[in-house]
């Protein structure tokens, strides 16, 4: 059996496809360089991730864009030797307005190299390129309404795409307005046995999310809807592990098994409903009824926490090392930085050898110019550690290790210089944008210290270390809750990082060398 979530910790709105025996999914990444991640597998079971789509400050300008803004909903798609990939760039999402920018953008390979963007339209987010049978192309996105008395979203429509041009022509059309779930969104398109087939997300991106399949014998429509809507949805049970099941993307194996991908989210078992693992990529055995409707092979609409195999044979990758010892030239497909592209003005792994090197920039509440290094947390048990060499004269500097979910919201082990206390270690907590500093431990004289950040369910300690050996913990047991979604009511919608960081406020751009990091998962 399939064990869901295939692709755990911030990874949501799985665009899949198939191409020959491989099969690939793209995921949003919103404010985090480069942008889209291509996970990789080969038998629906092992996924790896791959690469990274959005590489270049020319393909994406992220710099100023709110947290959960950037990149949304990524779709992928391939036609006649050539893939494509959609995104949508959410620049602002103040009040009813939602400023965004749709792009393609297309390569020979999966791993590219992926073209300039073409740009296609700013009325909403979550489009899809079908590419038709007869060589004509489609774009489908929801529309987007701000006024008062609308609904905000307003219907899926779709206007022909010209290749040779490359751009939208003819008139803008409204397939569906959606069904009485609403918030209606990421639409994908399927041909088959003489129907088009549209699969869209509703309910909204929490626990009233939902799949639900519309078809028509016309890629214009109208589109009927399925009579026993929504496809799959976790509403209504709280109980269920996997929460949030919505925004599904179809694949077809190459024996004729279908199978859906799709957004779940595993919560916190404090009662909460908060997940720091965010919203995270599962899949579902699908199976076609008599009358062509999609049902879940498992049965009712609950999305399943263990699926069938599919008849294909199985394809494990190697383990990923725990340990990096920052001993390449670039940094691995785990890593990514906030906002903008590592690049030598912030950031080497070459003029120290054997270490990652970071100048101290912005602070932790900057949307423009921090040097941070981070990756996903994906397990609800796990730590992190690192060891690193920081030698500040204000308290201006700052380097160390951090937990993050945004700007507002992260958890920081750091150390800097004071005053009266010299060079020290402090835990920082930033809670809904309100900073604190908690306990301190003087470090005077320590030319390399090492720390650690250890997460056990809802509990998260940090700790630290002279020689690697023997450990002291700093500070209170913090809340992983924190690091969450819908932590306090908030609107947002990535999942924790743990990072490596710097700061310099003095604008003297001090170094900060961090020998190696590890992540180690309990569970």
């Amino acid at each position: 059996m399939i064990q869901n979530p295939i692709i755990r910790g911030f990874n949501p709105d799985a665009s899949a496809i198939r191409v020959g025996e491989d099969y690939y999914i793209a995921t949003s990444t919103f404010e985090w360089f480069p942008g889209v991640v291509i996970h990789h597998s080969k038998d629906l079971v092992h996924w790896r991730p791959l690469t990274r789509v959005l590489t270049r400050e020319s393909q994406l300008n992220l710099a100023g864009v709110p947290s959960s803004g950037g990149i949304w909903a990524p779709s992928l798609s391939y036609d006649e030797g050539s893939y494509y990939l959609c995104f949508t760039n959410v620049v602002g999402r103040k009040g009813v307005f939602k400023d965004l920018h749709n792009y393609v953008i297309s390569a020979p390979s999966i791993e590219g190299p992926w073209s300039e963007p073409v740009y296609l339209n700013s009325s909403g987010f979550d489009h899809f390129l079908f590419h038709d049978t007869d060589g004509k192309k489609y774009l489908f996105n929801m529309q987007w309404d701000f006024r008062k008395g609308k609904s905000r979203f307003a219907g899926i429509i779709m206007q022909e795409f010209d290749p040779d041009e490359q751009k939208l022509t003819g008139s803008v059309k409204l397939v569906t307005r959606g069904t009485d779930i609403g918030v209606t969104e990421g639409p994908m398109v399927y041909k088959k046995d003489g129907y088009y087939y549209l699969l869209v997300a509703e309910g909204g991106t929490g626990i009233n999310h939902a799949a639900t399949l519309l078809r028509s014998r016309s890629v214009e429509g109208p589109y009927e809807l399925d009579p026993d809507y929504p496809v799959m949805t976790a509403k209504g049970h709280p109980e269920h592990p996997l929460q949030k099941a919505g925004h599904g993307s179809l694949i077809e194996t190459q024996n004729g098994e279908w199978y859906m991908v799709h957004i779940c989210s595993r919560q916190l078992p404090d009662g909460s409903g908060l997940s720091p693992l965010g919203r995270e990529t599962a899949i579902q055995k699908m199976a076609w009824t008599e009358d062509g409707w999609l049902r879940l092979a498992s049965g009712g609409k609950l999305p399943a926490l263990h699926v069938p195999v599919p008849a294909l044979p199985l394809h494990p990758f190697p383990k990923e090392p725990e340990r990096d010892d920052f001993d390449r030239s670039e940094l691995s497909v785990h890593w990514h930085t906030l906002r903008t592209p590592a690049d030598p003005s912030w950031l080497s792994l070459t003029q120290r050898p054997g270490y990652l090197r970071l100048w101290g920039r912005e602070s932790l509440y900057s949307l423009h110019r921090q040097s941070m290094v981070a990756r996903r947390i994906q397990s609800f048990r796990c730590e992190m550690e690192t060891c690193m060499e920081f030698e500040p004269a204000s308290f201006n500097q700052m380097a160390g290790l951090v937990l993050y979910y945004d700007d507002q919201d992260h958890y920081y082990l750091r150390i800097s210089h004071d005053e009266e206390i010299g060079k020290h270690l402090t835990v920082i907590i930033s809670d809904q944008g309100q900073y604190d500093e908690r306990e301190s431990e003087p470090i005077n004289g320590w030319q390399r210290i090492y720390l650690k950040a250890a997460i056990d369910m809802d509990k998260l300690r940090f700790s630290f270390s002279p020689d690697g050996i023997k450990w002291q913990t700093i500070g209170p047991a913090l809340y992983t809750g924190l690091l969450a979604d819908e932590y306090k009511s908030k609107l947002s919608f990535t999942g924790a990082f743990a990072g490596l960081c710097a700061q310099d406020l003095n604008g003297t751009k001090l170094q900060a060398d961090f020998d190696y990091f590890i992540y180690r998962e309990y569970s």
